[in-house]
């Protein structure tokens, strides 16, 4: 491993001390360094700069984020079509993905300079919207691609459709698409289960939905799911990972299937419920 990239969370006053730290361990140990522009305000001038969308160009063998999960998730997508391993160092507040508490940084890191730290890969999602025959965007998502109304919009009508299967159609705020990764996010929020990393599945999540007969769905990652926008006018947006936002038309179309890309996520010694019980503060044995 020669060539590591570094992304930040902005406006994060500690990284000021972190990150000059950070890439002198690195240099000591012959890494390359290339950092994105939000990490290039903490050490002005002293590294290898490029826009985050750009990283995959550089092939980084390592990703270290600094932040919290918005920040990974960012950096996810940037390297998706890659084998980088990730390692996210936690400097937001929750943290279900930037596990790694900030003392525990260097710790990590001879973990993995030695070949001694564990990854978990996890699956992603291919996310396209469709309007007439045409493609206007695609995202490989981490978490989930989310259509809903606009904050004082009326609710939203759309058509679900599973492998060319009519399933329903539906009212409300909206619908989220979501990895299991992605379970322990927005899906979560709005009532949807939880799924372990390793579960091959899809969680289709309605939010507020208009009858109370409408529950989240588990279905296999193998389907295509096709989401089919009723009424909007100008009134809908496509969110990918909470962060992206497109404006979607009446007659469009979300097409989602799994990605053929995965992320690779650097991990403490923890099992996936020994985080839930930190994280969500379930009750200790």
């Amino acid at each position: 491993m020669k060539l590591v990239a570094i992304v930040s969370k902005p406006e994060k006053p500690e990284l000021v001390l972190i990150v000059p730290e950070l890439i002198q361990w690195l240099q000591h140990r012959g890494y390359d360094i290339v950092i994105d522009s939000e990490t290039a305000r903490y050490i002005p001038g002293s590294a290898d700069v490029v826009e985050r969308a750009e990283l995959a160009s550089r092939k980084p063998e390592l990703l270290i984020v600094l932040g919290g999960d918005g920040t990974l998730l960012s950096g996810a997508r940037a390297v998706a079509p890659l084998s980088t391993q990730i390692l996210g160092v936690n400097l937001g507040s929750l943290g279900f993905l930037t596990e790694v508490p900030i003392e525990d940084l260097y710790q990590m890191l001879e973990a993995v300079h030695s070949g001694e730290c564990e990854a978990d890969n996890r699956s992603m999602l291919h996310a396209m919207l469709v309007r007439g025959e045409t493609v206007l965007s695609e995202f490989h998502a981490l978490n989930d691609a989310i259509l809903s109304k606009s904050t004082i919009a009326r609710l939203v009508s759309f058509e679900i459709v599973i492998n060319n299967e009519f399933v329903s159609s539906y009212r409300g705020d909206g619908l989220i698409v979501s990895t299991p990764t992605g379970s322990t996010a927005y899906s979560l929020a709005a009532g949807g289960p939880i799924l372990t990393p390793s579960v091959d599945g899809i969680v289709i999540s309605p939010i507020c939905p208009h009858a109370l007969s409408y529950r989240p769905v588990v279905v296999p990652d193998h389907v295509e799911i096709e989401i089919r926008v009723r009424n909007a006018d100008d009134e809908a947006y496509l969110s990918i990972d909470g962060q992206i936002g497109i404006p979607v038309h009446q007659g469009d179309k979300l097409v989602c299937r799994k990605s053929p890309y995965r992320t690779h996520l650097l991990r403490l010694r923890k099992t996936f419920f020994e985080v839930l019980r930190t994280k969500l503060k379930w009750g200790q044995k």
